[in-house]
């Protein structure tokens, strides 16, 4: 059985709510902004920068981390949020079994034999009628929105991690959310974490 389920998800495509499932039907923690305020405690980072940069490049650009400042001792706030993100989740995977979701943790814990990793994606529309859903937004914006913030999390990732996000080579698991639907996901992330 895998203990550990991470599961990384493009935007609009259902990560938090098909994670959330996936632990209570394995009756195992749950964790996502609860990294964020450990994060926080950890770093001494303010909550809004944690929030900001954790998932998210700073813009859309492929330059966006270019111009990241360093300290006299070559470390930035960007290198403090990453040790403090690192050293959170490896403390939550090595507490209990758990679900993580986002936060490079599939990365993190790439070494973990017990770790199941997971990537959640689906079709544009279903990513924007989801955050339709969810957060009221609609027309050219939502459309805009959804490839910003996907663009936004690759950069992140490929920042932090050096890998490519989404390549399928990086995960035990892909999905596609949009053809298969949550209920589907949760059953086969539940399937595959107690093979």
């Amino acid at each position: 059985m895998k203990n550990i389920i991470t599961i990384s998800r493009e935007f609009g495509s259902g990560g938090r709510t098909i994670g959330k499932q996936v632990a209570q039907k394995l009756g195992i923690e749950f964790y996502d902004r609860d990294i964020i305020t450990k994060v926080v405690e950890e770093s001494g980072l303010t909550r809004k920068y944690v929030e900001h940069y954790g998932e998210f490049a700073p813009s859309a650009d492929r330059f966006a981390y270019s111009f990241v400042g360093l300290d006299e001792d070559g470390s930035s706030p960007l290198t403090q949020l990453w040790k403090a993100r690192e050293k959170v989740i490896r403390q939550f995977a090595q507490e209990k079994p758990c679900v993580i979701v986002g936060s490079c943790a599939d990365y993190i814990l790439r070494d973990r034999e017990d770790c199941l990793r997971v990537f959640l994606y689906a079709d544009d529309e279903t990513k924007e009628e989801r955050i339709r859903e969810i957060y009221g937004k609609v027309g050219l914006k939502l459309k805009n929105q959804v490839q910003d913030m996907d663009k936004r999390r690759g950069l992140n990732y490929q920042y932090f991690t050096g890998q490519e996000w989404g390549k399928a080579q990086n995960y035990d698991l892909a999905l596609n959310r949009g053809s298969l639907g949550i209920d589907k996901c949760v059953q086969l992330i539940v399937e595959a974490a107690e093979e």
